[in-house]
């Protein structure tokens, strides 16, 4: 689970029109080289949208700023279809949820959910299979998370939310909206993830499926991917590898702190870890 972290990232100053318009904005971040972007519909007030995505992005030093407390037995959970789902719900107002990328998890968001909690009611979700949500044995795609934050929206919030995603969050805010558009006010996009592969030409592929490739060629494949990235998951886990990683993507290595480590690492000593991470 060392991929795709949510690290801070340089501000965006996106310029907002008319709040009856539908309209998508996208920045570039100059020192990531990346995309960050804010999808608002007519629900959403003039100057909401831009409050919250502004809160989210910094390039300065956090140093001084409020930080959610860690706590290594997490801290509120729901249970979603017989499965433990973690998540953090802080301040009131209009709702924000946050949803994290792959490898990460709701204390990724420690310096962003205390600054929004000030004029938001926020909640910030553990993905199933990541962070503090149970690892569960399920066939994991992109609809599983889907409809984990959609259900999570109809009976956890309650009420019409914007949604933020990061990488793998971001394409599930937007799968999210798509299936909900009555209860997503908006979306913010951080260097959101896009489709990961055709559904259809799957179908294709398993329908031209040959005998000898499905029950030789396929198990030995599995085998072997099994042996690699259950290496690569071990080796991923340890912290000097963890700490290694963490840097290579925070502009400001300050971050790379204990708390980051642990949000990372204290996930991935779970008994299923290594067979969520393999599916």
């Amino acid at each position: 689970m060392s991929r795709s972290f949510a690290p801070p990232l340089p501000s965006i100053k996106p310029t907002l029109s008319d709040s009856n318009s539908r309209r998508f904005f996208t920045n570039k971040i100059s020192s990531h080289g990346s995309k960050g972007g804010i999808l608002r519909r007519g629900l959403v007030s003039k100057g909401v949208a831009f409050a919250v995505f502004s809160s989210l992005v910094t390039a300065d030093p956090v140093r001084g700023m409020e930080r959610l407390a860690f706590k290594p037995e997490g801290y509120k959970f729901w249970t979603w279809k017989g499965h433990k789902i973690h998540y953090v719900e802080e301040g009131n107002g209009l709702p924000v949820v946050l949803i994290h990328g792959f490898g990460a998890s709701a204390f990724h968001w420690r310096y962003n959910i205390p600054e929004l909690a000030k004029k938001y009611k926020v909640y910030a979700i553990d993905l199933l299979g990541f962070g503090w949500s149970e690892k569960a044995l399920v066939e994991y795609d992109a609809t599983v998370w889907k409809d984990q934050v959609s259900d999570f929206m109809k009976e956890v919030v309650k009420e019409p939310a914007i949604l933020v995603g990061n990488s793998l969050g971001g394409f599930t805010a937007l799968l999210t909206a798509a299936a909900l558009p009555q209860q997503v006010l908006g979306v913010a996009l951080l260097n959101s993830a896009g489709q990961f592969s055709n559904p259809n030409a799957q179908i294709k592929a398993k329908d031209e499926e040959s005998v000898i490739k499905k029950l030789i060629i396929n198990p030995l494949k599995e085998v072997f991917q099994r042996i690699v990235l259950g290496f690569l998951f071990w080796q991923a886990k340890q912290p000097a590898r963890i700490k290694s990683v963490l840097n290579s993507v925070y502009i400001n290595p300050s971050n790379v702190d204990e708390y980051l480590v642990e949000s990372i690492m204290k996930p991935a000593t779970d008994p299923n870890a290594g067979e969520v991470y393999y599916r």
